[in-house]
């Protein structure tokens, strides 16, 4: 069946077109998401959700979408959908943080320069047949300091459009380097030193708690007697209060604003105030972004519903289509994996140790780390996936650890997996074969070679006599045929398991024959989704 999807929003018909032209079932309505109720009734039906900012994503809502696998969010901004609840649903939650990112940036630019030559008021002046010539004394964006907050994707923009028109750039962003720093023609300062310098500031930050009022009372108070500045990033990373008294004290002299801290924004302190620009939130609206970021976003919920690929998601690690192709084996090996040490553990885990050795070490590891959590917490918790798994682990204070090492074997890469309780440690390696099939190669430090089906049977014994002939006359007699069988051992007369891959599940009373019989110090029956 094909999956559905659902547009809420408005995005254009090119990008619902992109849907239908890959197979997707999709009902665009681009009024529902303004609607709650009426998307609470129907959410339930949908594979993945298409929005933009009218689409509230709640608790509620995500309860209600039983299907739902991915939300895909047209634009940067993603305040509307309520990450944590969509992570422990198991939803991915995409965004489309390129598509718009020139535009944007060429608003903060064009917010400097209205405010830089006071435009906005002079063209009204101009309108009402006044020609106040000598009111409107601006100042030149050459030569002076632009302090960029935040140099990422927008603001690294903003600096190469500032430098183009000779201003001297200073950036605060923790996560930028000197060398970064040197290659983009900027100066990396930290933010005192920006307040200090800066003839404009121009915000380019997530609203984090960390970044929430970047610029307080107290910072204002830093920034040069002056200063203008600029957001068109998100409302609340400035205090417009305290911002609108530095205004009307003349310390600073100017503010071009495109977000604020509620929104829509039909009141703030900043309205009314001379030389201060204000526009309702449009550093994305531009035709050309608005297409960019709706083709965008109906390309990657696309490429995830029908490749498994993941871009841009918020709450999963990305996979490229080529690398979905290359790891699917091992990602379903790690799903494997887990599912065997998830089934056989019994007491709650404490720590999960995951080797990557060879060529699977040099894969996206944290993409095969959900997969292998993923499938241990399926053991007692079937609706988990790789986007809930990691939050239901870190919830449980489970420890999860990685190593990863050079070829160190016979096999060109495997995986092993551990599983640390209070009482145990249980490990499981396996490797995946030139066919592209999965196999387990090693289960308590003993070697085997098992292919993974989706009923099997796991037993542990001493090394002796019969254990052969017992398994197979007692599934034999009770008419379950057995598709492949493997043995392992320590060494002879010591522990020894066998792994029996079954053409169906072993009924109750088949297990406890095989109890009986004495032979056996374990018998567990193994369920694993080859599909």
């Amino acid at each position: 069946m094909a999956p559905k999807v659902l547009v809420s929003d408005k995005l254009s018909e090119t990008a619902v077109q992109i849907f239908r032209d890959r197979g997707i079932e999709v009902d665009f309505d681009p009024n529902l998401g303004k609607d709650k109720d009426r998307l609470l009734e129907v959410i339930g039906q949908y594979d993945g959700l298409a929005i933009r900012s009218a689409t509230k994503v709640t608790e509620k809502i995500l309860a209600a979408a039983g299907n739902l696998k991915v939300i895909g969010r047209a634009g940067i901004g993603v305040d509307n959908v309520d990450i944590p609840a969509a992570s422990k649903k198991g939803v991915i939650v995409m965004n489309t943080p390129f598509g718009n990112s020139v535009t944007t940036a060429e608003h903060a630019i064009a917010m400097m320069f209205a405010v830089a030559r006071q435009l906005p008021e002079a063209s009204t002046s101009t309108h009402d047949g006044k020609w106040e010539k000598n009111r409107f004394m601006g100042v030149e964006l050459f030569n002076k300091t632009l302090g960029v907050i935040g140099a990422g994707n927008i603001g690294g923009i903003v600096c190469d459009r500032a430098l183009g028109l000779h201003m001297k750039v200073v950036a605060y962003d923790p996560f930028l380097s000197e060398e970064r720093a040197k290659a983009m023609g900027v100066t990396k300062v930290e933010l005192d030193e920006l307040l200090a310098r800066a003839d404009f500031i121009t915000l380019h930050v997530p609203l984090t708690d960390k970044t929430r009022n970047i610029l307080s009372k107290d910072n204002i108070a830093k920034t040069k007697k002056g200063v203008r500045i600029i957001n068109c990033a998100r409302g609340g990373l400035v205090d417009e209060a305290a911002l609108a008294e530095a205004l009307k004290a003349g310390h600073v002299a100017g503010a071009a604003f495109d977000v604020f801290e509620t929104e829509p924004a039909t009141a703030s302190p900043l309205f009314h105030l001379p030389n201060v620009v204000v526009t309702p939130h449009l550093g994305a609206a531009t035709t050309e972004a608005q297409e960019n970021v709706a083709l965008q976003v109906a390309e990657q919920m696309s490429d995830y519903l029908l490749t498994g690929a993941v871009q841009n998601a918020l709450n999963m690690p990305s996979v490229t289509a080529e690398e979905a192709a290359v790891m699917g084996p091992w990602l379903k090996l790690a799903q494997h994996l887990g599912a065997f040490a998830g089934q056989m553990t019994d007491e709650p885990v404490k720590a999960i140790n995951i080797l990557y050795d060879g060529t699977v070490a040099k894969m996206n590891l944290e993409a095969l780390n959900c997969g292998a959590i993923a499938g241990i917490m399926k053991a007692t918790n079937p609706d988990v996936n790789m986007v809930s798994a990691p939050i239901i682990a870190k919830e449980r204070g489970v420890k999860i650890s990685t190593t990863h090492q050079e070829k160190g074997g016979v096999f060109d890469g495997y995986m092993k997996l551990t599983v640390v309780t209070d009482k145990r440690e249980r490990s499981i390696a396996g490797t995946v074969f030139s066919d592209g099939k999965p196999r387990f190669i090693q289960i308590k430090g003993i070697n085997i070679d098992a292919e993974i089906g989706a009923h099997m049977l796991y037993t542990t014994n001493e090394d002796v006599p019969g254990i052969i002939g017992t398994l197979g006359h007692t599934l034999g007699d009770a008419g379950v045929n057995i598709a492949n069988f493997t043995l392992g051992r320590a060494g002879q007369g010591g522990d020894a398991i066998a792994l029996l891959y079954l053409d169906e599940a072993p009924k109750a009373e088949v297990l406890r024959a095989l109890e009986a019989t004495g032979k056996f110090s374990q018998v567990k029956p193994l369920v694993f989704d080859v599909a």
